[in-house]
């Protein structure tokens, strides 16, 4: 059997020490939001739509990349997971960390039933699961350490 795969954007938003996370309606799970990067789009730029589409806010990521002569180096995600979807099915997903700079939280309702904003210690909560856990309180300390002046 053949697997596909999809790529996907996932970004964990920081506030005031805290994450963002959507209790999302198909998946019934607590997840950052995210979707899949669409056909001809830019990774990071995948990132900040999705957070725009699933929350309503204006975020900026925690590397926002650079040019580098004639050639643009794209922002650097977290990490990147292979996450299994279906017996067929898994996403490539690029983890992203970011800090709110405006907007207020307006959820997508045909896709989210609730949000809430999460403490690292509220992470350890039995609905998070072990690698939104881990991958939220590293947002929640990289953005903390981040120089709140300089432009991410």
């Amino acid at each position: 059997m053949a697997i596909t795969r999809d790529w996907a954007a996932t970004t964990f938003v920081v506030h005031d020490n805290k994450t963002l996370l959507l209790h999302h309606r198909k998946l019934d799970k607590w997840l950052p939001p995210g979707g899949h990067i669409d056909p001809d789009e830019l990774p990071d730029v995948a990132a900040l739509r999705e957070v725009a589409e699933e929350t309503g806010l204006r975020v900026a990521l925690l590397d926002a990349g650079a040019p580098l002569g004639p050639v643009r180096r794209l922002a650097q995600p977290m990490c990147i997971l292979l996450e299994r979807i279906g017996p067929d099915h898994e996403h490539i997903d690029l983890i992203y960390a970011a800090r709110v700079i405006g907007g207020d939280v307006m959820h997508a309702p045909r896709e989210v039933h609730a949000w809430r904003w999460y403490t690292a210690e509220e992470l350890a909560a039995p609905e998070v699961a072990e690698d939104v856990r881990v991958l939220g309180r590293r947002a929640i300390e990289l953005i903390g350490a981040a120089d709140p002046e300089l432009p991410l």
